[in-house]
């Protein structure tokens, strides 16, 4: 079957993408590391010691990151709906994070131990609409935002990738409800026409936001 156009044009871009080389240089297992990488660059979160939490992980290349700059010490617990090659350092969870048996799974292989980061790279199976896509990546984001708050120690930090657009002002708006500071990041291996950027929040303080999502599902549950 030929190849269509648009199809086409992708690979090439791909094959000819400069992070694309170097992750295969470098041994990563997409150019999506190199996005972490510069954000750590900046903002220094991975440190050796630190547990840390990768949510939509697969293929692993923010794991990988993340376990190589914790050098041994430490521990990354990473999920994913969809398969990952072992790596060392890491300890995976497959299955569906929006459903609670995998929730319990993960708070299971914590074992109530503080998490020192959050990092969150999730996007949703793109359908082509907008008006689609936007509010399932935002309903991710806001599943991340609910587990970083459960899990983190004080101060502890959360990174998680935001698509712009309807709702993404709200979520830092929630976001900055649990957290000292809130930093928007847009590293040089996100392409520039992608409305993604990464929003970091800096220092957890706050269970408002979880409080109020309980109080929430407490109210459903006794109208129901």
């Amino acid at each position: 079957m030929a190849r269509s156009k648009s199809s086409a044009a992708w690979l090439r871009e791909h094959v000819e993408d400069p992070f694309v080389q170097r992750a295969q240089k470098d041994g990563y297992r997409a150019r999506a590391a190199y996005k972490l990488i510069e954000i750590d660059d900046k903002d220094h979160l991975l440190r050796p010691g630190m547990l840390v939490l990768d949510l939509g992980a697969a293929p692993g290349s923010w794991s990988q990151v993340a376990a190589r700059r914790l050098d041994g010490r430490g521990e990354v617990i990473a999920t994913d709906i969809l398969p990952m090659d072992a790596y060392a350092g890491v300890r995976f969870c497959q299955g569906d994070f929006r459903e609670q048996p995998v929730v319990d799974a993960l708070l299971l292989l914590i074992g109530g131990r503080p998490v020192d980061l959050v990092i969150s790279d999730m996007a949703p199976n793109i359908s082509g609409s907008h008006a689609v896509d936007q509010p399932r990546s935002i309903a991710l984001c806001e599943l991340a935002l609910d587990m970083a708050c459960r899990v983190l120690k004080p101060q502890g930090h959360f990174l998680v990738k935001v698509f712009q657009g309807e709702g993404s002002d709200d979520f830092r708006r929630a976001m900055q409800s649990c957290f000292a500071q809130v930093k928007v990041r847009k590293p040089k291996a996100s392409r520039p026409r992608s409305r993604e950027v990464y929003m970091l929040g800096c220092g957890y303080q706050s269970s408002r936001w979880l409080d109020a999502h309980d109080d929430a599902s407490m109210a459903t549950g006794l109208q129901g």
